[in-house]
This record gives structure tokens, sequence and C-alpha cells, in this order.
């Protein structure tokens, strides 16, 4: 894939395309689009939260190979590829972060699962390091992030176990 400066290629949100891979237009919002776009995945996956396990994993599953096919598309559509702008996959990592919340502490889940998310995200500790510096393309962009989403929903499920057992 030809890289292209960052700067020059930019998004179109009114393709629809780029609109979904952008995470409905959050991840234009700067500084730090790749935080908006997982503070603004946050409804969505509260909005799941009913849906019994099984069907949630089978929307993640579905929502990655998806993230895999839009991402690439738009990655080579603006010829760079892993666009600052492009946040499903921080979406859909949220979404392994906050799999399996307790309903009585979904707000407090939320908010853990967010900063254990971008801690992961961000700092790309060991495999998710790995995955981002070998990976390419749509499978590129979002494995890392569905693997850091993994590592933050094992902690956040560690943490609150740890709480019950406390109390």
């Amino acid at each position: 894939m030809v890289t292209a400066n960052t700067a020059e290629a930019q998004p179109n949100p009114r393709r629809l395309l780029h609109f979904i891979a952008c995470g409905f237009g959050s991840g234009l919002m700067r500084p730090a689009p790749g935080t908006w776009g997982s503070l603004a995945a946050i409804p969505f996956i509260l909005a799941l939260q009913g849906l019994s396990t099984p069907v949630y994993t089978l929307i993640l599953f579905l929502a990655t190979l998806f993230g895999i096919w839009v991402c690439q598309r738009v990655s080579e559509d603006l010829g760079v590829d892993d666009h600052p702008a492009i946040v499903w996959d921080e979406f859909v990592g949220m979404g392994f972060a906050l799999i399996c919340l307790p309903a009585e502490h979904q707000f407090l889940g939320a908010a853990l699962g967010f900063g254990l998310f971008r801690f992961f995200d961000v700092v790309k500790p060991g495999p998710v390091g790995w995955l981002d510096r070998n990976l390419r393309g749509g499978m590129g962009i979002m494995f890392d992030d569905v693997l850091a989403g993994i590592f933050a929903g094992v902690c956040l499920q560690l943490a609150f176990f740890g709480w019950a057992w406390m109390i």
C-alpha cells in the first residue's frame, strides 16, 4: 500500500464506509481520536449489555470481521495503513473490554473498562505491540485492539471478582 501523509489523506464522513470506520465521526475529533472513538463506543456497548453472552459474543465476532473489511477498504482509499481517524477498531476493542459487565456495575465497569482499554491500546504491552508491529491492513488495524480489549476485559473481570470476594 502506498503510504500518503495523514495530513493530506483525510476521511470523507459523507462516504458511508469512511463514516463507519471513523466511529460515526468520533475519530475525526482531535486531539486523541482513539480516545474519542473509545468513549463514543460506550453507549453502543451498554445498549448490547442486555443480550445473552453468546449473542453479544457473536455480534463482537461479526463486528471484528466487518471491521477487518471496512478498515482495509478505507485505509486503501486513504493510502494510509492505519489512519488515526479510523476508530472502528476502538469500538470493537471496547466491546471486548466490557463483555460480561455485572448489571449492577455497568457505569463503574464502563469507566474502568475504558481506562484499562486505553492503557492496553496506548502502551501496547507484549503481544498487543507485536500484533501492532507485524500485521498490516485491516487485520493489523483490528487485531491489536481486539487483544487490548480482551486484556482489559480480563483485568476488569478479575477486579470485579476480587471486589466481590473482599466484601
